[in-house]
């Protein structure tokens, strides 16, 4: 089976728009994929480029990856981290965590890129937080492909990316047609970040999501086209998303909200003075868990 959903446009900060792919109607999870921006490509010449102020995060990892420009990343572990394309910046919150993303002052003129989370399963979601940032990545390429393993392991090749549950993310670029060994027991995604892509005889364009059930071996990949393919053991446990928080109840959410806007030592601060954003208000009825798919 497989299931094609557009992706929804939605503000990020006061000078981006995202198209968000994941959750949508009828999926909230890929694996423990839990969450999936698409920005850009956008002109940022003369403009302000991605501006997300300080922050908070629980119960997640955030995975960013860049196609074009530069975004500074700073958290409150003290990390510093311009990212370019074909990097990877991978930032687990834990217990609790802040950060902010930044297009730097002198900025090239493109930006694109994805931002993506993964739910934390319950045996690491209360650890340390942490981050890592790695600059070089494995490669398989042939005549009709080249593959980046961003997160995980594709074709004999594995990323040092450090997660917690059984995860694929790689980045593909199509010049042709070209099929690929996958994991049966995983469910898997694509999103098409330029042109339009075929998996499986499926028709995909930029900014949708193919959602392909698990018992594949195989994928049959055609282009030209550039995508990028999630993968996972289907993620079981219950989780309550709400804002930039990742949790399994209602209450969790409240206190993580209540220590955030009380500024308490939970969430530290992020170096460089920048305001932090406020919580939004909480809906008026509970917060409850939601089923990976309708």
């Amino acid at each position: 089976m497989s299931v094609l959903e557009e992706g929804r446009d939605v503000p990020l900060g006061r000078y981006t728009v995202v198209r968000r792919s994941l959750p949508n109607k009828t999926r909230r999870t890929v694996g423990a994929w839990c969450f999936l921006d698409h920005f850009g490509p956008e002109d940022v010449t003369g403009k302000p480029g991605m501006r997300v102020p300080p922050h908070p995060h629980i119960g997640l990892q955030t995975v960013s990856w860049l196609l074009s420009g530069e975004v500074c990343h700073r958290d409150s572990l003290g990390s510093d981290q311009v990212i370019y394309p074909g990097q990877l910046n991978i930032m687990t919150s834990g217990r609790g965590i802040s950060h902010s993303e930044n297009s730097p002052t002198d900025k090239p003129p493109l930006l694109h890129g994805l931002q993506l989370w993964v739910a934390l399963p319950e045996s690491a979601r209360f650890r340390d937080p942490a981050f890592q940032h790695l600059s070089v990545l494995p490669e398989v390429s042939d005549r009709s492909a080249k593959i980046t393993v961003a997160v995980g392991e594709l074709e004999g090749a594995t990323s040092p990316a450090e997660v917690h549950s059984e995860l694929l993310g790689a980045d593909i670029t199509l010049s042709g047609g070209t099929e690929i060994n996958v994991r049966r027991d995983f469910e898997h995604a694509v999103v098409v970040t330029e042109g339009v892509a075929r998996v499986d005889g499926d028709e995909i364009g930029r900014g949708a999501l193919l959602y392909l059930e698990p018992g594949r071996e195989k994928l049959r990949l055609e282009g030209p086209a550039r995508l990028f393919l999630l993968g996972g053991v289907p993620f079981e446990e219950e989780l309550v998303m709400w804002w930039n928080f990742v949790a399994r109840s209602h209450e969790e959410i409240v206190e993580a909200r209540e220590d955030w806007m009380a500024g308490s030592g939970r969430f530290g601060s992020v170096p460089g003075g920048e305001p932090p954003l406020p919580a939004p208000p909480l809906p008026t009825t509970r917060l409850l868990p939601r089923p990976r798919y309708r």
